[in-house]
């Protein structure tokens, strides 16, 4: 029997294994191709182990051999004979995939075991879309991903998924219609390791979009506040240089602050939350009940660059009520800035000017204080990208964020060797 059979299970392998396996593809990413034997020295473990381990990563196209003449990153061989056989990441190989399921579309991206992005695309799908369909939707697309000549899945470790708000991953409080007995969470999680046999990592895709903000889209702070407008309001915090979850995992929902008690029922239950003024859905219907005739976006963008007054006064009148939140968010955490996401903020400068005026208020009473909003450098890969961002689990604002577990809630090991880190920190 193999080492990899011999440590390998149903949950896609032994944790020695992949402390292994990590340690080998860490040791090419950052040297380049090396030997077998350099592997094992660097490595720490015996040749037959490490003979047994590259065989499987080959096997799944995690790294590919290269001749002499191709591994240029190393110095020749010097002496008689052949030079050994050296190991390499294979280019084409995802190691990662991160998933953002919106209200109504769903985004991929796959990154390799160099972390550099090697896919990004894109599938819609009507907003009253079931979960099932919604997954059958995100299953297909990676598919399809995983034929192409430029990308490679079998060596897949691991999919992080952004789930749409109000969402914790901690306590899973709702059901779906086609199958009573699991949450939307639990179901996607299922039919997704029903296909991929690796770790599952979930958390709110705004949350997760706030990270990838912070890690990858140059916030060089430790105070911030992040904010997307899309078809869904929700909003990621960084406080103190971590990641900002909450005691029940629900901190960041920022469209559900009700902000007008006489306003429209929201899906939540509540009238009058954020959401139901300053989301897309709610601006488009709100510019048709004055007469604009605006159905998409790209009618909505139009209407904008043309300077459309009912137009203007729904965008001011969404960017007061987002900014009067903002404003509480402000005064209360002092965050260095504010970052917005979202296709809104990108055509919709009033309401981005309107919520500013708003900040500036709230922020009075702190003289000298100055907060500028500002355009989120990511597109709409972000959530999918902070997905990614989780299960590398590699910056330090995921100090104190749960390690991905194969399962919702976790083991009592996994808790125990959360709580041993957290003391480490």
């Amino acid at each position: 029997m193999s080492y990899s059979e011999r440590v390998q299970n149903h949950d896609g392998g032994h944790p020695m294994r992949r402390d292994h396996e990590e340690k080998v593809i860490a040791a090419l990413r950052d040297l380049g191709p090396l030997s077998r034997a350099e592997l094992a020295r660097r490595v720490g473990i015996s040749r037959t182990t490490m003979s047994d381990i590259t065989s499987d990563l080959l096997g799944r196209s995690m790294i590919i051999t290269v001749d002499g003449d191709d591994a240029t990153t190393r110095p020749a061989t010097v002496g008689r004979g052949r030079p050994a056989t050296r190991l390499a990441l294979n280019p084409r190989a995802g190691q990662l995939v991160g998933i953002d399921f919106g209200h109504r579309r769903v985004h991929l991206v796959v990154v390799d075991a160099a972390h550099r992005l090697v896919a990004s695309e894109i599938r819609r799908y009507p907003s009253e879309s079931d979960w099932p369909a919604r997954v059958t939707e995100a299953l297909e697309l990676l598919g399809e991903l995983g034929r192409r000549d430029d990308v490679e899945l079998a060596g897949l470790h691991g999919i992080g998924v952004g789930f749409p708000g109000p969402f914790s991953p901690r306590m899973p409080t709702f059901d779906t219609d086609d199958h009573p007995e699991t949450t939307p969470s639990e179901f996607v999680r299922n039919r997704l390791r029903e296909q991929y046999a690796v770790p599952i990592m979930i958390d709110n895709n705004t949350r997760l979009a706030g990270l990838a903000e912070a890690v990858w889209g140059g916030a060089e702070t430790d105070h911030l506040v992040y904010v997307r407008l899309s078809d869904g309001i929700g909003g990621g915090l960084v406080i103190g240089g971590r990641l900002v979850t909450g005691a029940a995992g629900f901190a960041g929902e920022l469209g559900h602050v009700s902000v007008r008690l006489d306003g429209p029922d929201c899906r939540c239950g509540k009238r009058g939350c954020l959401e139901t003024i300053a989301s897309v859905p709610a601006i488009l219907g709100r510019c048709q009940e004055l007469g604009a005739p605006v159905t998409s976006l790209a009618e909505l963008r139009t209407a904008v660059a043309k300077a459309d007054p009912l137009v203007d006064r729904v965008l001011r009148d969404a960017g007061e009520a987002l900014g009067r939140v903002l404003g509480t968010m402000a005064i209360t955490l002092n965050p260095a800035e504010i970052v917005v996401g979202g296709e809104l903020a990108q055509l919709a400068p009033q309401l981005l000017a309107q919520a500013q005026t708003m900040i500036n208020w709230e922020l009075q009473p702190m003289a000298g204080t100055e907060l500028k909003l500002r355009l989120a450098t990511l597109g709409d890969e972000d959530g999918a990208l902070g997905a990614v961002a989780a299960l590398l689990h590699t910056s330090p604002l995921l100090a104190n964020y749960p390690h991905p577990t194969d399962s919702a809630a976790g083991t009592a090991a996994d808790d125990d060797h959360q709580a041993t880190d957290r003391d480490a920190s």
